[in-house]
Formats: structure tokens, sequence, C-alpha cells
């Protein structure tokens, strides 16, 4: 058993080459969890973090993180079902209590801002999760100028994007900010945004506490 990624300061995250079938355990014979997927919700590619690797004689299995309820998922698939694995050194820690996100690189701080989080009967869910895509032009003021997915759901809303998608994105209203005014995503002042749009990349996992 290979360590991929520390969730720290080395991460490891690859697409989807074929739909091949996540398993309970690296083996042929496992149960199936499901399957991979090449499109999220919103049609961008959709990446797997890649957690660890496994290998049974000429066969490596890789376990990955995958998006979906309940959070927490993960599976095995082979190997030659991913594509080449993409490296990232960030690590975005989110803290309910605090209200406050800060982005790392290498384990040292390069961003951090106030945020809003999940209303308490709303709440934005914690947990180990990574970024799924980058979003722009959603189509009005109300998620500000930049938007990025995460693959946290929302513990219980399921009809707003991507079937419950807990996001992070700009907002219409910075005055609620710090605080819990949301529906589970997390919100940032829009000058915010702006300054982790090109900090934060595709695969940076996320940890909400």
């Amino acid at each position: 058993m290979a360590t991929l990624s520390n969730l720290r300061t080395l991460s490891r995250w690859a697409y989807a080459q074929s739909p091949a079938a996540v398993r309970t355990q690296p083996s042929a014979g496992a149960r199936v969890l499901g399957r991979l997927r090449f499109l999220t919700a919103d049609g961008q590619a959709q990446p797997y973090l890649a957690l660890r690797s496994f290998t049974a004689g000429s066969v490596q299995w890789d376990r990955l993180s995958i998006p979906g309820r309940p959070n927490g998922l993960a599976g095995w698939v082979r190997s030659t079902a991913l594509g080449a694995l993409h490296i990232t050194h960030e690590h975005l820690r989110i803290n309910r209590e605090l209200l406050r996100a800060t982005l790392f690189r290498d384990a040292r701080v390069i961003w951090e801002a106030p945020i809003g989080v999940g209303r308490p009967s709303l709440p934005t869910p914690a947990g180990q999760f990574f970024v799924t895509e980058k979003l722009t032009a959603l189509g009005g003021p109300f998620y500000g100028p930049f938007a990025i997915g995460t693959s946290a759901f929302a513990p219980t809303l399921t009809e707003w994007p991507g079937g419950g998608v807990i996001g992070i994105h700009g907002t219409d209203e910075p005055q609620l900010i710090p605080g819990r005014p949301s529906h589970g995503c997390i919100r940032l002042r829009d000058l915010d945004i702006v300054r982790l749009w090109p900090l934060i990349e595709v695969g940076t996992p996320i940890e909400i506490v």
C-alpha cells in the first residue's frame, strides 16, 4: 500500500478515462459502489482525488475520494481507468467556528479571508473534500464573479446546483460576512474570491472543521 496524497502538502488527482466500476476493496470481485463519471453536474471534467495505491499481482488499484452522498465516500478502481496523475501542493482549510478560510501551499499560508457558512438549520458539512471545478458567469450577482465547486454535498438540500453541491463563491451581501447566512455553501466577499481564484487549483484538498 502506498500513499498518493497526504491532503496537506502533496496530493494527486486524475480525470477518468473510462466509466470503470468503483469497488469497496481492490479486487475485481468486491462490491460495486458506483462508476466513474466523465463530467460534473455543471458539464466540467470530473476529477478524482487519489488517496492510496495497491498492487495485486500485475494489477494496480487506486483508492479515490468519490463525490456524492453520503459525504466521505471512497472506493477502489483499476489504475488504467484513470488518466495521468496531477500534483497539487495546496490545502484549503475552512473553519466554521472561527468563520475563516485559509489556503496553504507547502504548509505556508498564502491566502486567508473571513467567510459565511451554513445557518444552524442548514449546516455546511464537516469532513475532507476537494475542489472539483472552477466556474465563471453563473448568471447573476448572487454568486459573485467566481464559484468553486467542491466534492461536498449539503446534508439535506438536493434541489439546488448539482443536486446540493457545496460551492465556494462570492456574494451580493458582503455585510453578512463573517456569519452564518447560507444554505450550506461557503460565501466570500467578492474581492476575497478574486484573490483566491488564481491561487487555488482543481484537485486541491479541502478540510472543513
